[in-house]
């Protein structure tokens, strides 16, 4: 927020300001709720089965004591007798269900706009939450299964509304920034899911305590986001004048509330650019989902965390993360501001520091051995380093169609995100004995895929508004000046 008024719009209050705050809340929260169950399944589940296959001829298992802490923890009995693969499947429904309403959503959010979209399916993933613990202990894992992906269906509209939203309200030189800070919600959630769902099962001594707390807050953000957001600066009742006027001559993309919208799918289907797009983010998705999903495990069972020092550390990668994506995009819009530099230039630069970084810091970490501060430092760094995709990846659709991003981001996401369906259960099947040589196995794997994918986008991708995304908004004042012709022959006098 600004005080003083200038020729950019900036006043007392500024609404994009409001709603990129509200969407980082929103994606924080998303993400709580996504993957606190990670961190919980490790102390839900009985891992008696471990301590009997952990041995010398299944590979190397790190000793129980550890740098960080000197706490003395004793081992008590857990509720739930899964196996790997039964938690895999647990793991990855979310994601089922995640690809499933990703297209509708984005096409919704296009026609009509993103906040009724987004707001429905984060009540439906809040209720989801809240009710976890009852569905899990009195149906047992099939019914879980069912839930994750019933909370993943909600969830699937969540970045492609975002990100038409932002279209509408956010001018490209501020997208590096305010994207930064309404994506880098993820990491935040991820921070939180890890770090205060292990001081909450810590200091409540129960599991159930994460979904309780997430699922609530949901639904309070909710009442708020309701009040606040609006589809488009000209349906907004509390937006000034002049900033309402700055976004329309900035951004000049079309109102989805006046369903106006035919999506060119031919276009889409046939961009480079866009198929560039989706490669880097089946990708990323794929080191992410992996990273998020399974980290907890592998300082569980084989560098020997406690349920405290699991939730502080498996969330220690987020917070740089967060912190690169929040300063890389002061950056690009600096780097724009310059015009020495394209955005095609700028988004390829920062996704490729997104995909290499990681692929080297999760194999660094691999090699560490038994060396927990050694591996807990090449994860952060490599992890860390995968914000610069905030920037780049996340608003990459924006650049490509405002008009069409809910669209865009719907396939790309739908598309990307069948990484986190396959993925953690190949991890499950990888890693049947937890060993140090199992895991090494896992992250070699997600190193190819980042790097195998971010040359791929190197050759396709592109920062350029694409063509058939200006004919809608052709279209759009070709349909206003014949309404307005036709208004004004009604209205002449005879």
């Amino acid at each position: 927020m600004a005080l003083k008024k200038n020729s950019d719009g900036r006043g007392f209050i500024q609404q994009r300001y409001v709603l990129s705050t509200m969407g980082f809340m929103a994606l924080a929260i998303g993400y709580v709720q996504r993957f606190c169950l990670s961190l919980a399944i490790t102390e839900m589940v009985e891992q008696t089965h471990h301590t009997v296959r952990q041995n010398a001829k299944f590979g190397t298992v790190c000793p129980s004591g550890n740098p960080f802490s000197n706490t003395t923890h004793f081992k008590r009995e857990m509720e739930f007798d899964w196996d790997e693969k039964v938690q895999g499947l647990v793991l990855s429904s979310f994601f089922w269900g995640y690809v499933i309403t990703q297209m509708p959503g984005g096409m919704l959010a296009d026609k009509y706009g993103g906040k009724a979209t987004l707001g429905l399916g984060m009540l439906f993933s809040s209720i989801g939450t809240i009710i976890t613990p009852v569905v899990a202990r009195s149906y047992g894992p099939e019914a879980l299964i069912v839930l994750r992906l019933i909370i993943g269906l909600a969830q699937g509209p969540l970045y492609p509304a975002m990100s038409r939203l932002l279209a509408s309200w956010v001018p490209i030189e501020e997208r590096g920034r305010l994207g930064s800070l309404v994506f880098a919600g993820a990491q935040v959630g991820n921070v939180a899911s890890m770090q205060l769902g292990g001081f909450l099962m810590r200091y409540t001594n129960s599991w159930t305590s994460v979904f309780y707390a997430f699922g609530v807050f949901g639904i309070f953000w909710l009442m708020f986001w309701f009040v606040l957001i609006y589809n488009h600066p000209n349906r907004h009742p509390f937006i000034s004048q002049r900033e309402k006027q700055f976004l329309n001559r900035a951004i000049n993309t079309v109102d989805p509330e006046d369903g106006k919208l035919s999506i060119p799918w031919k276009s889409i289907a046939t961009s480079g650019p866009v198929w560039g797009l989706i490669i880097v983010q089946i990708g990323h998705d794929w080191g992410l989902f992996t990273i998020i999903t399974d980290l907890p495990k592998y300082m569980k069972s084989v560098l020997k965390f406690s349920v405290v020092e699991n939730g502080l550390l498996s969330g220690l990668p987020y917070i740089v993360m967060w912190l690169v994506a929040m300063g890389s995009g002061f950056i690009v819009d600096s780097m724009l501001s310059s015009q020495y530099f394209t955005v095609t230039c700028i988004r390829k630069t920062f996704v490729t520091i997104a995909s290499v970084g990681p692929a080297l810091g999760i194999v660094a970490a691999s090699y560490s051995g038994c060396d927990k501060v050694l591996a807990v430092t090449s994860f952060t760094i490599g992890m860390g380093l995968m914000g610069t995709f905030v920037p780049s990846l996340k608003v990459n659709a924006l650049d490509l169609s405002p008009n069409y991003a809910g669209t865009l981001m719907a396939i790309v996401g739908t598309i990307g995100c069948l990484s986190g369906v396959i993925a953690p259960y190949i991890v499950g099947v990888m890693v049947p004995n937890s060993s140090m040589e199992e895991w090494r196995d896992v992250f070699w794997l997600s190193a190819a895929i980042l790097i195998a994918t971010n040359l791929l986008f190197l050759q396709y991708g592109s920062g350029n508004v694409q063509p058939w995304n200006e004919k809608a908004n052709r279209q759009y004042k070709s349909s206003d000046i014949n309404n307005e012709n036709n208004t004004a022959s009604i209205l002449k006098p005879l």
